[in-house]
């Protein structure tokens, strides 16, 4: 079907404020026919609709590349802890632990204006490009550290940067795709993270493994230096390929389709998102969604929920604990995470599909502390390994939470760029806190970290499901 459709039944595009000057009329007929080609006008919609969808899916998937860097350079100091990081820069006690932790300050602090900032340029594909080249650079710059010192700035730059990006695609997922197909959206993009697990190790093993003292630095400098350039490398091209939101004017789409974009979306929520201009589109999204209770809930509940996943920062540390050599080591996490993607695509496909969210939130959770009360329980390899994968299911619900947060808060946009980043922003003081939780005097079984996260997650669902104050929990 050519874009000029029969003029019986085509979408006739008529002048419309609120979509700058086009939008569809689909079924306008002629008096005599009308049931006829208001079938085939429908027709015509789904067929434009699923050329969208398809080449909007084909640009999307490029954040998965994107967000599997941006874990990459988060996480590499964990691989590199394993190659001589703590005793080449001195460090000491609980050092490495606030080396974790301080990445997340800088995450907090810019997310909120972050997102506030690209709601209000509306050119993600410019925006969160610049911002991976920078964060790319500045995880190159921290294999040149000397001192520990420098690596905490690094790592504080580093999180002050990339605080662009997750919260900012979550947005611009929002902004194009409707509640029952965000879902899949969201697991596709946040599969990033345990695909970035997965693989970063395979590739931290082949660096560390082979880069040691070529022209002179450690190889987990050289680990630093070369995924650090790969960084810049992909933002270049993120630049070309990444979409802007559906209202900018866009080559790769036809005008009947740009209009359709933002048509669904209008149909999507109970206020159109087109409806607020000028400054004060930010400043009232932010009133919007500070004095909304439910955000500061969602960002309660991820917060706890992040901490409970915090493994996934010291996953290479867990799996040293079996006693196997670096190499073996970081090839042996790779298959968790694998696992755990492969089931985010089932539950959250379901989810979609069957509409709830708790249960394919709670249950995964679930799933997962049987994985920590093995892990704490035996110091046998096998049983060691197997408590890995189970863990890593929990990462399964906090996909879902992740859609729950787009879907609960449809409109406006900007209030829903707020309100995105500030529910992050709060879950992010999971990972600071958490950081301190992994201390190597607790290994190799980890036990005291087990314990008293398992208690703290059980204490958060009982308040939850009884409505119930938050109350007491531990603090390391």
């Amino acid at each position: 079907m050519t874009s000029a459709l029969d003029s019986s039944y085509r979408p006739i595009l008529a002048e419309d404020s609120l979509l700058g000057g086009s939008t569809f009329n689909y079924g306008a007929v002629s008096s005599d026919n009308e049931a006829n080609n208001a079938s085939e006008g429908l027709e015509a919609r789904k067929c434009i609709e699923k050329r969208l969808l398809r080449k909007l899916d084909l640009r999307v998937a490029f954040l998965v590349l994107v967000y599997i860097m941006n874990y990459m350079d988060r996480n590499n100091a964990a691989a590199a802890r394993l190659r001589g990081l703590e005793e080449d820069l001195h460090m000491h006690g609980r050092q490495f632990n606030t080396l974790i932790s301080i990445l997340y300050v800088g995450y907090i602090m810019m997310q909120v204006p972050s997102n506030i900032f690209l709601n209000h340029i509306g050119k993600p594909s410019l925006y969160l490009s610049t911002c991976m080249a920078i964060w790319g650079l500045i995880s190159a710059f921290t294999g040149a550290a000397q001192t520990y010192h420098g690596a905490l700035l690094s790592r504080f730059l580093l999180g002050f940067v990339e605080a662009a990006f997750y919260p900012g695609a979550l947005f611009l997922l929002s902004k194009w795709y409707k509640r029952n197909e965000i879902g899949l959206r969201t697991a596709l993009l946040t599969c990033g993270s345990s695909v970035s697990n997965a693989f970063g190790s395979l590739i931290a093993s082949g660096i560390l493994g082979s880069m040691d003292g070529k022209l002179g630095f450690a190889a987990w400098r050289w680990l630093f230096f070369i995924e650090g350039t790969l960084t810049v490398a992909v933002a270049i091209a993120a630049i070309f390929i990444l979409p802007d939101f559906p209202a900018s004017s866009a080559s790769w789409l036809t005008p009947e389709e740009r209009a359709l974009a933002q048509l669904r979306m209008e149909e999507d929520s109970v206020v159109a998102d087109q409806g607020e201009v000028g400054q004060s589109k930010s400043i009232s999204g932010l009133v919007l969604a500070l004095t909304d209770g439910k955000v500061w809930w969602l960002g309660v509940a991820l917060c706890s929920m992040v901490a409970s996943l915090s493994f996934g920062n010291f996953f290479p540390t867990l799996c040293a604990t079996m006693g196997y050599s670096p190499t073996i080591t970081l090839l042996l996490c790779a298959p968790p995470w694998l696992l755990g993607t492969a089931t985010s695509f089932l539950v959250t496909r379901h989810s979609d599909s069957t509409g709830d969210r708790f249960w394919h939130i709670t249950c995964p959770l679930l799933v997962g502390m049987i994985g920590y009360i093995m892990a704490m329980s035996t110091m046998n390899i096998v049983f060691r390994y197997i408590s890995l994968f189970i863990m890593a299911q929990s990462s399964v619900g906090y996909v879902v939470f992740l859609t729950w947060v787009s879907n609960s808060i449809p409109h406006p946009p900007a209030k829903r760029a707020v309100a995105i980043a500030f529910i992050n922003s709060i879950a992010t003081f999971g990972n600071i806190g958490a950081s301190y939780i992994w201390l190597s005097s607790w290994g190799p079984s980890y036990w005291n970290s087990q314990h008293l996260r398992r208690l703290n997650v059980a204490t958060e669902t009982e308040e939850r499901i009884l409505g119930l104050p938050q109350g007491y929990r531990y603090l390391l």
